[in-house]
């Protein structure tokens, strides 16, 4: 099994090497890892989860209080959103990731809104923050004063989906301290800083969150009335990367190969992937392989003769989703330096 690749060692930051895809899951020693503050050391038999603010039952529970609570288990892709940055041109501020930045796993826990339901939600609940026992310094101005917690939050209607989770088992195994034991949440189809790690509160607020991981850090610029408004970053966009060939590989001409990758796109299903050797101007289907399973990345495959001519080539893989929603060319300058679902290059040297 190949090691996942270290980007940062303070925090701990880890990219799957994707070029070893070979199934739905990944296995749990080759997940991608983002961590923004030091691992906290936490026991679980002292550890308590806090549920509070508006609410009629404040909650204080152990893992066991969590555990007897009615199980789901659910598969679904992680992804950084900033995965594949080291793509954009000029580069950007933040981790250099490459194809790597994404994951898939089943994760074993229960739903927030059976927690919530427990803890009686408050008819003025308007989003529900998920804070991480995590804590530090934030270092990149502007930045706020002092440590601070990681925190995201959630409007109250994506919390009481039923496929917002909190989970304690990843890939059939108790959730490792990297991955945030003992209990994470997942927020299937979104990037994955909603999926907050090594949760500790659960706030119910009337009033909309503006933590720094919400509104200077994971946000973009959105359109509205033709201003730029500052909105945080939420669903997965449609995405293929290619697994197979590798970027500056050498490939022989007149030669039968197997392009293959995965495709996500977050909330949605996949419904095809095309493969282009002209730069965009034409496109050819690629076969899915499998069932496809909502929230978890679909894996494709090409059959591929590469040209009779030596010489350089592009290839370009593209994914479009159910609803028609393809990826770009390039990347919309208003996601900065977040959200990269442009059609990756992979150059080659046919010889």
């Amino acid at each position: 099994m190949s090691d996942p690749i270290v980007l940062s060692d303070d925090p701990e930051v880890l990219e799957y090497p994707f070029n070893r895809l070979d199934g739905l899951i990944t296995p749990n020693g080759r997940f991608y890892v983002r961590n923004h503050f030091a691992v906290p050391e936490i026991d679980s038999d002292s550890w308590r989860l806090k549920v509070e603010g508006a609410v009629d039952k404040p909650l204080e529970l152990t893992l066991d209080d969590i555990k007897s609570m009615p199980t789901r288990t659910l598969t679904s892709t992680l992804e950084c959103a900033g995965n594949n940055r080291i793509f954009l041109t000029p580069p950007v501020k933040g981790v250099k990731w490459e194809l790597g930045g994404a994951s898939t796993a089943a994760w074993t826990g229960i739903s927030l809104a059976d927690l919530l339901n427990l803890a009686g939600v408050q008819a003025t609940a308007a989003e529900v923050i998920l804070e991480g026992a995590d804590c530090g310094e934030v270092k990149e101005e502007p930045k706020p004063p002092g440590p601070i917690h990681f925190a995201r939050s959630l409007p109250i209607a994506k919390a009481m989906e039923k496929d917002v989770l909190l989970i304690y088992q990843m890939n059939g195994e108790q959730l490792s301290a990297k991955h945030g034991f003992p209990l994470r949440a997942i927020v299937a189809g979104w990037y994955a800083m909603a999926s907050v790690k090594w949760l500790s509160r659960i706030i119910v607020s009337e009033t909309s969150f503006g933590g720094y991981f919400q509104t200077t850090d994971y946000a973009f610029w959105q359109r509205q009335d033709g201003h730029p408004v500052r909105v945080p970053i939420s669903r997965m966009l449609v995405k293929a990367e290619i697994a197979y060939p590798l970027p500056n590989q050498t490939v022989e001409r007149n030669c039968r190969l197997t392009i293959n990758g995965a495709a996500w796109a977050g909330e949605r299903l996949v419904a095809k992937v095309e493969i282009s050797q002209d730069g965009g101007a034409s496109w050819s289907p690629a076969k899915l392989v499998g069932e496809p399973v909502r929230y978890a990345w679909q894996l494709w495959e090409y059959a591929w003769l590469t040209p009779s001519a030596p010489g350089k080539i592009t290839l370009l893989a593209r994914a479009t989703d159910e609803t028609g929603e393809t990826q770009p060319l390039e990347h919309d300058p208003d996601r900065e330096n977040y959200m990269f679902n442009f059609c990756l290059p992979v150059r080659l040297e046919v010889r």
